[in-house]
């Protein structure tokens, strides 16, 4: 592709053969699957159930707005100034200075997360033949949560659909950011959709749904407190794939004409959308079937097939439903993966398909403690817990909000001002410039302050 095509600024000139996406459409359908997946259907609902319902849900979307959305676009634009992975981006948009550890803890907490998010992928892709023999048919919480119990104590099915998954993802990526990823996202994520607002309708006709939807939409602002707000800005950085380097990775990929705050503002509502969606599908069966809206990270496989297991045809559309919570995990994962593949074939000039195949290897080396960490290695723990909870606090708690605070400082202060600008307003063709210094203010001020409140709470300083 010609200089148009490949964007301005340091590192742009000569990456002309750079893979892009190509069409706008599946730039937005790449960009959405990073941010929306399996978190979605999982993650949010569960922290929802634990943290008072609408309380915590009002407080996650202000969150989003107001400290996610601005750092996304930051990302963005850096990714698609320099054409390169998260760790260059750092090194080429400031050569003399040590920021590039910025780019380095990145790329390590995408690694991590990808070892125990493909954990929980595994049990969604080992629903989908249980779900299709009728083996998870159920409205009993007890037989519901021993199903989901004899899945985790196997240590081989567990590995085994985990290594599956890793696989999958691996196999897209190999194929690059147009002929992979984008292929496979504009087709997998419309049908994720289609399928939420479907489940979402079987939810709401289920007995004493009224009160799911209450505990969803009416907040108690007597039970918003500091522990509510912290756990929600921390989970909005998680949802919107904000610090390790998964938008700046995908922003290099991005044509240099795409408005990228439009696009930003896009992939957030969708977001939000889809974490509503979930709420909405999966809180009225909670109520309705007796299960407790705190049960955390099994919520997802213990109420879904309830709502299904009622209906006529509850056990083929069960099982659609795990298929396309696969396809939840599948967009995040692309991201996740391409991230330290982009690195490595980038920084050691490696053919495409053996640098995921490194990574992958060593992303499934990683991931064997997280997994075996729910079954047969659960009294083994780190620092007092387990492996799977010690992966997900290295990232979420710590990795997530240094590299989102750094990279803040980085666009606020090292960022030559005009640099940032000229890369917000795609070169002064759009009239952004007002916004370019509204976001670099922010950078230097509200945003920093806000992720160091998270950082300081996720290590337990108050």
């Amino acid at each position: 592709m010609g200089a148009s095509a490949t964007g301005s600024g340091a590192g742009g000139a000569g990456r002309g053969a750079r893979d892009l996406f190509a069409s706008r459409l599946g730039m937005l359908a790449a960009t959405l699957g990073s941010a929306v997946g399996l978190g979605n259907i999982w993650k949010v609902p569960a922290l929802t159930g634990q943290h008072g319902g609408a309380s915590f849900l009002l407080i996650y979307v202000l969150s989003t707005m107001l400290v996610a959305l601005p750092l996304m676009i930051v990302e963005m634009i850096m990714g698609r100034r320099t054409r390169a992975n998260a760790y260059r981006t750092f090194t080429l948009l400031t050569p003399r200075r040590a920021w590039w550890v910025t780019g380095a803890l990145s790329v390590l907490a995408a690694t991590l997360i990808l070892a125990f998010y493909s954990d929980v992928a595994g049990w969604v892709f080992a629903y989908v033949p249980k779900a299709l023999s009728g083996g998870v048919a159920t409205t009993d919480p007890l037989v519901a949560a021993r199903i989901f119990g004899e899945l985790l104590a196997s240590p081989w099915e567990s590995l085994l659909w985990q290594w599956l998954v890793l696989g999958f993802i691996a196999a897209v990526i190999m194929r690059g950011a147009s002929g992979g990823i984008e292929r496979v996202t504009r087709v997998l994520i419309p049908l994720l959709f289609l399928l939420l607002v479907a489940v979402c309708i079987r939810s709401l006709t289920l007995p004493n749904a009224g009160a799911g939807l209450r505990f969803l939409f009416m907040p108690d602002f007597a039970r918003i407190n500091g522990e509510v707000v912290l756990m929600a800005m921390g989970l909005s950085f998680f949802k919107m794939s904000i610090g390790f380097g998964c938008m700046i990775t995908y922003g290099s990929y991005f044509q240099a004409d795409t408005r990228v705050p439009a696009l930003a503002l896009r992939v957030m509502v969708c977001d939000l959308l889809v974490s509503l969606l979930a709420g909405v599908a999966v809180f009225p069966a909670v109520f309705s079937f007796g299960f407790e809206p705190t049960a955390g990270t099994s919520l997802l496989f213990l109420t879904i097939p309830a709502v299904f297991a009622s209906m006529p045809g509850g056990q083929f559309f069960t099982a659609i439903f795990f298929v396309l919570s696969a396809v939840a995990a599948i967009g995040a994962m692309l991201c996740l993966l391409e991230i330290p593949v982009a690195w490595l074939l980038e920084t050691c000039k490696l053919p495409r398909p053996r640098a995921t195949l490194l990574v992958t290897l060593g992303v499934a080396a990683l991931g064997v403690p997280p997994t075996l960490s729910t079954g047969i290695w659960a009294s083994e723990t780190v620092f007092g817990l387990t492996f799977f909870d010690a992966y997900d606090f290295a990232t979420s708690n710590l990795l997530l909000p240094v590299c989102g605070l750094l990279t803040s400082l980085f666009a606020g202060y090292a960022w030559p001002e005009r640099q940032f600008v000229a890369a917000l307003t795609n070169n002064g063709s759009l009239p952004l410039q007002g916004l370019a210094r509204l976001l670099r203010l922010a950078c230097r001020t509200v945003t920093p302050l806000l992720i160091a409140i998270i950082l300081l709470h996720g290590l337990k300083v108050f």
